[in-house]
């Protein structure tokens, strides 16, 4: 038997004060709003009565964190995989409004469909859901969780959805810890839920790489 259900869920509000774009780089945590967050969406699920048999985050600071409150509630160790991580980024380390006054760096937003500033979104959506064919076929039933970042996520939800992969990252429907369900039929996944658990209107950092 496989899993009954995927759930890819975003991490919580990061502590970034001084606005950078910080992507793959270490060391950025979650703000105490961030873990709140990520204990919302861990009570979503119980409430649900959801039965969540395996743990999985991407290897950055702040998924790992936000998976802490999911291997409480439900006695699991995370597992890391580097599929559900956050996308490259060309400005990684840089405020945006100020990298984006510099023309020089004005060639990497080119081709935004591509995008030119980071990894593809096809790259994005061929990872992820080889990550979630793999997590699926893990667990003798019951619910898997993946908490990965807002671009990886978006990018499966088109890519599941049989949408354009190609986007304006601020139309993204992916709040701060929010859940994103899916099913799998045979060899076809299929989105069954989406939440946001977790209020997010005093963020102050709410991303979007």
């Amino acid at each position: 038997m496989p899993a009954d259900r995927i759930h890819l869920v975003r991490h919580g509000e990061v502590f970034n004060p001084e606005g950078v774009l910080y992507g793959r780089l270490p060391g950025y945590r979650l703000s105490d709003s961030g873990r709140e967050m990520a204990h919302a969406a861990t009570d979503y699920l119980v409430a649900d009565g959801r039965n969540v048999t395996r743990l999985i985050c991407s290897p950055l600071q702040r998924t790992q964190e936000s998976a802490e409150p999911w291997a409480l509630a439900y006695g699991l160790t995370p597992v890391i995989d580097e599929r559900v991580i956050e996308p490259t980024n060309v400005f990684e380390g840089t405020r945006m409004r100020t990298a984006l006054r510099n023309p020089l760096n004005w060639r990497h937003l080119r081709r935004p469909s591509l995008p030119s500033w980071g990894e593809p979104f096809a790259s994005m959506a061929s990872r992820m859901l080889a990550a979630m064919d793999d997590a699926w076929e893990s667990v003798d039933g019951g619910d898997v969780v993946i908490v990965s970042h807002q671009a990886p996520i978006w990018v499966a939800h088109l890519a599941v959805a049989g949408e354009k992969l190609a986007h304006d990252p601020r139309s993204r429907r992916c709040a701060l810890s929010s859940v994103t369900s899916f099913e799998r039929h045979g060899t076809t996944w299929r989105e069954v839920a989406y939440a946001e658990p977790a209020p997010t209107d005093s963020a102050v950092d709410v991303g979007a790489v």
